[in-house]
């Protein structure tokens, strides 16, 4: 890297960190200045500019209030206060965060329930939040009714008059309730560190885990992604994300609010609709998932992808195999991807646009940001420790689990699940002196020499063959970038007889595809013992609504031809070439006949 390249980094670096820091300046434990408060200034400094935008309506920071303050007189009337748990299960439009901003004015928590839920999942997130009222947009009620609950919390509707008697009709007690403030006193209480929301992991290895997440957390993440990428009162953000999730629901939000910007809401994201969109909305900025990245390029082009407003988009998952195709195609000034899970003490953010990387901690910043790469057993999935007990940090470049130090600063705390076993499988004794604490992700990175953070793969998707770690995301990356392949989801399977498991990888292709030249693509750019023994040809791939992939069902199939509807192809240990997995051949395999 040159001199200049080096010194134009550092200050991009120290800038957005300075900003981030000034705006975080009153963010303390014991503040009371919440995300209401400064909905409340922008409406009163800028009544008339638009707040939300959602299909064809406008909505201005002076109505967002209005309605905002509707919800909170009516919660008062339920007798919803300081600390009361409320479930709000509502697909994306502007009355979701009218709801949850009218439940803060009056000091209660919100439990934002995942809209993809049906059955005991859907009960579960609802249980454990403790919410006895529960408000559901129209659409999702029948998955509401149709929920095993023991004791169904009351049922409000936004939207429709009762069904039945079985619910209250919200939108009638709305239209009565008071448009004015209730007024500070009506949360007096409520500091910083109260609880805001329950936010909910994606649930891809079992029922959801909620995670606590306080005022203080939501105004240090809205506050780091203003600091870097500085919107103005005149941006507009397109939000096709759930906002049941913390990135279209909080970061997306905050970069709207803090500014007196307006928020885009998309109900749910489409590829065709989305350059059309940007268009007509006159985005500026868009929030991403990197699969939604790769399902944009996967797209046939358009006359619309390019022309656009956009000078900045913000996000995470965007794999470095399709970054620059991506950036240089949709004509896209500016990438700042992140890095930081809901309930992780680790964030952080590519300020400079590094290829790739993201995150960035100096070595002179890990006093302020302690976040570091330690050794990891992939067969054991702990951290290795040295001959004194203590952990052992990885080399510039070497992949180990990354974790985060525990502190009593700003955004540095573990919140936790509301599982209390939960949290502390997440917690790290003893890790660089004795007595210390810290968080562990969960997630597989390597830290270069200038402080950049690289994302490897997710512990327990990195699995062992032939003696060597396999990581999904590595593997995935090259299959993803092979002709006619739309999307990869690679995990390991477990062949008998043969130690660790073996790669197997679920494949959505199109007419492109060659599966006779796969091979000689894959020899190029993976390991032998990296690349996958099984394809199976699917015509979609799971996700979770916040499009995360899930293996455990696949994992779990394996490679039985007579369980899978699925064409099955295996690799021929003697030819190296990928054929059709028959019945016999799969008895050969279990018999030890076909070896790997």
């Amino acid at each position: 890297m040159g001199l200049i390249s080096a010194i134009k980094r550092e200050a991009i670096y120290l800038g957005s960190i300075a900003r981030t820091l000034w705006l975080l300046r009153r963010v303390k434990p014991g503040a009371t200045r919440s995300i209401v408060d400064i909905v409340e200034g922008q409406a009163k400094k800028r009544p008339d500019n638009v707040a939300i935008l959602y299909l064809d309506q406008a909505m201005t920071y002076a109505q967002l209030d209005a309605r905002a303050n509707r919800y909170a007189h009516w919660a008062l009337a339920q007798g919803i206060g300081r600390g009361t748990p409320v479930a709000l299960l509502m697909e994306n439009r502007p009355d979701f965060i009218c709801a949850w901003l009218g439940m803060f004015k009056v000091g209660a928590q919100v439990a934002l329930i995942n809209t993809n839920l049906v059955g005991p999942a859907l009960a579960h997130s609802i249980n454990v939040s403790g919410a006895r009222h529960a408000i559901v947009g129209v659409e999702l009620v029948r998955n509401f009714l149709d929920a095993p609950f023991d004791a169904p919390p009351m049922l409000w509707v936004e939207g429709v008059d009762p069904l039945d008697g079985k619910a209250g009709n919200l939108s009638s007690a709305l239209a009565a309730a008071s448009e004015a403030s209730p007024g500070k006193q009506a949360r007096a209480g409520v500091t910083l560190k109260s609880r805001a929301f329950f936010i909910y992991t994606s649930g891809t290895t079992g029922l959801p885990k909620a995670a606590n997440f306080s005022h203080m957390r939501m105004l240090f993440m809205m506050s780091g992604f203003v600091g870097a990428l500085r919107p103005k009162p005149g941006d507009r953000i397109y939000d096709p994300l759930p906002l049941y999730h913390s990135t279209g629901g909080v970061c997306a939000v905050g970069l709207a609010f803090f500014s007196g910007g307006a928020l885009i809401i998309k109900r749910r994201f489409s590829v065709h609709e989305f350059w059309s969109d940007i268009h007509a909305y006159g985005a500026t900025m868009f929030e991403y998932i990197g699969e939604l990245c790769r399902y944009l390029l996967n797209a046939p082009p358009s006359p619309l992808e390019r022309g656009h407003k956009v000078r900045a988009i913000t996000g995470n998952g965007l794999r470095p195999e399709i970054w620059r195709q991506f950036q240089s195609r949709f004509a896209i000034p500016r990438v700042v991807e992140f890095y930081g899970a809901t309930e992780s003490n680790v964030s952080m953010l590519n300020y400079d646009g590094t290829v790739g990387a993201v995150g960035r901690v100096p070595d002179y910043l890990e006093w302020l940001l302690p976040s570091r790469v330690v050794r990891f057993d992939v067969e054991k999935e702990m951290p290795v420790r040295g001959p004194d007990g203590l952990c052992i940090e990885c080399e510039a470049d070497e992949v180990g689990e990354a974790i985060g130090g525990m502190s009593k600063r700003a955004g540095r705390e573990f919140e936790g699940y509301t599982n209390r076993a939960e949290s502390d499988k997440k917690m790290l004794h003893d890790v660089f002196k004795k007595g210390d604490m810290w968080f562990r992700t969960g997630d597989l990175m390597r830290r270069d020499a200038h402080g950049y953070f690289y994302f490897v793969d997710r512990i327990g998707d990195t699995f062992r063959w032939k003696g060597e770690n396999v990581s999904t995301g590595e593997v995935g990356e090259a299959l993803a970038s092979a002709q006619g392949i739309l999307e990869a989801n690679v995990y390991g399977v477990t062949v008998p007889g043969m130690d660790g498991r073996a790669g197997m990888a679920s494949l959505v292709a199109d007419g492109r595809f060659r599966l006779d030249q796969l091979p000689e693509w894959l020899q190029h750019r993976l390991a032998p013992y990296a690349r996958p023994i099984f394809l199976r040809l699917s015509s979609r791939i799971d996700v979770t609504g916040t499009f995360k992939q899930r293996k455990v069902d696949l994992v779990r199939e394996g490679f039985d031809p007579s369980a899978i509807a699925d064409p099955l192809y295996v690799m021929n240990p003697d030819s190296g070439v990928y054929e059709r997995l028959t019945q016999q051949g799969y008895a050969d395999i279990l018999a030890g006949r076909i070896r790997f």
